[in-house]
């Protein structure tokens, strides 16, 4: 007999869905002065990660470079990103809103984001070429909590 709890969707934690609760009461402007203010938040990426080599951080099918960067400690997972934040706005306000939503939580909250997350943040801003590359993050952040311990800092 199979496990039916596996097949079912994980519930949403609470500090994702204060995220989306706010998201989907916001208007169109309202969302990007939200975005804008997001993107002046996203975390610095530290100096252990200038030198090394990027290769696997990367998110290919992002328009813009786009690196992201997994801490596993003590049963948490904490996400960096190095993006041009001048030049790619919306897509360091995306990330720092992900990584307030999910930092410093188990793998599990990570692994609880909802499929429609991307579409739910970014519901009508215009941004649907962004779509791709914003779902690609989510996934990445997503497969990197599934594999947390390989992060073990």
């Amino acid at each position: 007999m199979a496990d039916e709890s596996a097949s079912l969707p994980l519930p949403v934690p609470p500090s994702i869905d204060r995220v989306l609760t706010q998201f989907r009461m916001l208007s169109r402007e309202e969302k990007m002065q939200a975005l804008l203010s997001y993107a002046k938040k996203l975390e610095p990426l530290p100096e252990r990660y200038a030198a090394i080599d990027r290769t696997n951080f990367v998110i290919p099918e992002c328009q813009t470079r786009v690196d992201i960067f997994p801490e596993y400690r003590e049963g948490r997972l904490h996400f960096f990103a190095d993006v041009n934040i001048r030049q790619s706005p919306t897509i360091a306000a995306f990330l720092s809103i992900l990584f307030t939503a999910v930092n410093d939580q188990p793998p599990a909250t990570t692994l609880a984001i909802p499929a429609d997350f991307v579409r739910i943040m970014m519901e009508n801003i215009g941004l649907g070429a962004r779509e791709t590359g914003l779902s690609a993050m989510v996934a990445r952040v997503k497969s990197y909590a599934a594999n947390a311990d390989r992060f073990a800092a």
